[in-house]
């Protein structure tokens, strides 16, 4: 680890003390069993503002937020089962009992933003029109599968079928996936919408298709904090379901121009513009990296393992991230894009692209979460 990248590193989990933890859940160990780089709870960002964090912001590991105004409140995401939701809905009643959660902002269609929606399902549950028709798509059966596939895989020793069946039953053995009754949300819109949260203004914009079709950005413009959704990963690899990147980029220039000092991703610690920076330097490299591949006629497989496991890749400040084995998903997101097409790969692709993934894990032994490398 290079001197340049420990310092980014240290500075924005030192940020983090910054914040007051007000409710602490006292875990000792992250979903994955890793050291916490914070404490995961609930956090006053000041101005009435409060962020839920989970350290280490890995697969699921992931973000909410609550900004409450004269007698209600707004709940930025759910998690991705019911239990670590009603955890954190617990930790929020000294809150919520005062002002009562009267809307619930899905981010966008990932599941470990939504799938707690059945303990807020008496709020106004609100979502872009585009996330709208990915989530009712996205059923927590999906997730069952997913481990069945980890355990399909662990019986096929060739091909690194071992490898890739660790991955997948790792990725999703923290969570419990099978009372979720799915709870999509019950109003959407396009483009921007704004609305009074106990006499506070608050702004939700749609940004164009960048990680999902449909991901949006909840703006408290008198706490000039922002909540970003999984547009924004700090310290951990971001991955591009949808795209293009061009998209991507465009929001978090869209960020940089805002009047914000406080961010919260949707995975990772919270943050401000530098933070913003970072990722950006993420998708810039990349953007760089994969069309050369691209020209030079490499499959999106091979571009991946050629970018991730070079020696310039070593030396990035993003190259100690969390699961950089999603550059696969990145590349052949990327690859799908530079070809003229659009469409997002269907669930057997998509299972497929997984697996190439979750070997690529197995080569960055030294990469986090540790539990999802090679057995």
């Amino acid at each position: 680890m290079s001197g340049n990248h420990h310092n980014q590193t240290t500075d924005f989990y030192e940020a983090m003390d910054k914040w007051k933890c007000i409710a602490a859940t006292n875990a000792v160990r992250t979903r994955f069993d890793e050291m916490p780089k914070f404490d995961e709870g609930l956090y006053d960002l000041g101005s009435n503002i409060y962020a839920w964090m989970v350290p280490n912001g890995s697969w699921g590991e992931s973000n909410a937020g609550l900004i409450t105004g004269k007698g209600d409140s707004l709940l930025v995401d759910t998690l991705w089962d019911l239990k670590y939701t009603r955890a954190m809905l617990d930790a929020m009643h000294s809150l919520t009992d005062e002002t009562p959660i009267k809307y619930v902002v899905n981010t966008h269609s990932d599941g470990d933003h939504f799938f707690g929606n059945e303990l807020v399902s008496h709020a106004e549950i609100i979502a872009s029109k585009a996330c709208y028709k990915e989530l009712i798509a996205t059923k927590p059966g999906s997730m069952v599968l997913f481990g069945k596939a980890g355990k399909l895989f662990s019986t096929l020793k060739l091909f690194g079928g071992d490898a890739a069946g660790h991955w997948f039953r790792n990725m999703v053995a923290p969570y419990d996936f099978k009372e979720i009754n799915h709870t999509p949300p019950n109003r959407t819109f396009q483009d921007k919408l704004k609305l009074d949260v106990g006499g506070r203004e608050i702004q939700l914009m749609q940004v164009k298709p960048s990680h999902t079709r449909g991901d949006v950005l909840v703006y408290v413009p008198d706490g000039r904090t922002l909540f970003t959704g999984d547009i924004l990963f700090i310290e951990s690899t971001p991955v591009m379901w949808a795209g293009p990147l061009d998209n991507w980029l465009a929001a978090l220039d869209y960020i940089l121009a805002m009047e914000v000092d406080i961010i919260v991703p949707g995975h990772g610690p919270v943050t401000d513009k530098a933070g913003v920076r970072m990722v950006k330097k993420y998708w810039d490299y990349l953007n760089d990296q994969v069309p050369r591949c691209y020209e030079a006629g490499m499959s999106a497989r091979d571009a991946s393992y050629d970018i991730v496991l070079n020696d310039d890749f070593s030396r990035q400040p993003f190259a100690n991230w969390n699961s950089p084995e999603r550059i696969m998903t990145n590349v052949y997101t990327m690859y799908r894009h530079l070809e003229g097409n659009t469409d997002s790969p269907k669930a057997p692709e998509l299972i497929n692209i997984l697996r190439k993934q979750a070997l690529l894990a197995s080569k960055l032994p030294d990469a986090q979460p540790a539990v999802m490398r090679r057995p």
